[in-house]
């Protein structure tokens, strides 16, 4: 039984896979498979899989009505003019966006035409525990949060509450996080794997060349460039952000393999001799097969994986102007010392009643 887990693994990717097959690929002017153009993956399916789904992989007729209708309804309500002057925002009409600006996805995942219940295909659709004597704890990587949003019922953003940022000082703006500073998107759609953040701009723009492949994902305009025709990684004291990629075309399925992670950019407490191994295969006409496998023998005893489909995009990526009359770096700093100088005259208060 020592294998199980990755036979079930294997034999869920090439069931994926035989069915991607089965629609050929058109070819680019580089008789590479045709992967270029704009794609999303904005989706209701979770990446891991609630309880009340047990082992089953896909959802009834039932249960995908039932939540692809409560999306529309968010939308319905989310769509209405909203009162600025509204007390509070448990009536969904005050809040930091409104429906207009969010993408969470408003379609379970399918693939091959299969509604999803979790877009990882472990057998339980969870991420495997660490295995005894791992460097990392299962503690650790509970805190894991691919996004610290959820889309409430009214279909506006909102923090978990056990995300919400305390009233924390910060000296500088390295003690922020990365996507505070605008460095790399905000959730793990940058890095791979590749994965949906639930909140908004879920979208990819991919174009090929003869020697590179180049991804660019919408938030925060994270450009990942692919090496081709080589296997070679990169010595592992260099760790570019998203990490060193290498491909290479297997049929009509783009293969791509990434090592030399960096530690801000950990999967689940895994970054140091983490690989990931990514599929790209045209399923469709306007659909895209992503498969991805997770090996870290430091974290896990067996690799684990999962998969899902983009869809093609109606429409272009534009830029992601983070940085773009974006006060809150400045308010953020400026708050901590207006506290710390608060809490100096308040010590001096207490010092000179006694």
């Amino acid at each position: 039984m020592k294998h199980a887990a990755t036979l079930v693994l294997v034999t869920l990717l090439l069931a994926g896979s035989a069915s991607a097959q089965s629609y050929e690929s058109p070819r680019n002017a580089l008789g590479q498979p045709d992967l270029e153009g704009g794609w999303t993956n904005a989706t209701m399916t979770p990446q891991t899989r609630p309880a009340q789904y047990g082992t089953r992989r896909a959802m009834t007729p039932a249960e995908v009505a039932k939540i692809e209708g409560a999306a529309a309804a968010q939308i319905e309500r989310g769509n209405k003019a909203t009162d600025p002057d509204a007390p509070t925002v448990a009536d969904g009409s005050v809040g930091g966006y409104n429906r207009g600006f969010l993408d969470p996805g408003i379609l379970v995942m399918r693939v091959g035409g299969e509604p999803r219940t979790s877009l990882l295909t472990t057998p339980n659709g969870q991420v495997p525990a660490p295995r005894a004597g791992s460097r990392v704890s299962a503690a650790e990587m509970r805190t894991f949060s691919g996004s610290p949003y959820f889309i409430d019922e009214y279909g506006s953003a909102a923090l978990f509450g056990e995300d919400q940022q305390t009233a924390r000082r910060f000296n500088n703006p390295e003690e922020l996080s990365l996507a505070d500073r605008c460095l790399t998107s905000f959730g793990r759609n940058g890095p791979p794997p590749m994965m949906p953040n639930g909140f908004y701009n879920n979208n990819y723009q991919i174009a090929q060349a003869p020697d590179a492949v180049l991804i660019i994902t919408e938030m925060v305009h994270d450009a990942r460039v692919i090496r081709l025709n080589t296997r070679e990684h990169a010595p592992a004291s260099i760790r570019p952000w998203f990490g060193d990629s290498v491909g290479w075309y297997d049929g009509g399925t783009l293969v791509v393999e990434t090592t030399n992670f960096p530690k801000a950019q950990a999967w689940f407490g895994s970054w140091e001799t983490l690989k990931v191994t990514e599929r790209f295969t045209r399923a469709d006409k306007g659909r895209l097969r992503y498969q991805f496998t997770v090996e870290d023998p430091s974290v896990w005893a067996e690799p684990w994986g999962g998969e899902y489909e983009f869809a093609a995009l109606d429409g272009q990526v534009y830029e992601y102007a983070c940085h773009e009359g974006n006060y809150a770096m400045p308010g953020i700093l400026g708050g901590s010392r207006a506290a710390d100088r608060a809490e100096v005259e308040a010590n001096a208060k207490v010092g000179a009643d006694r």
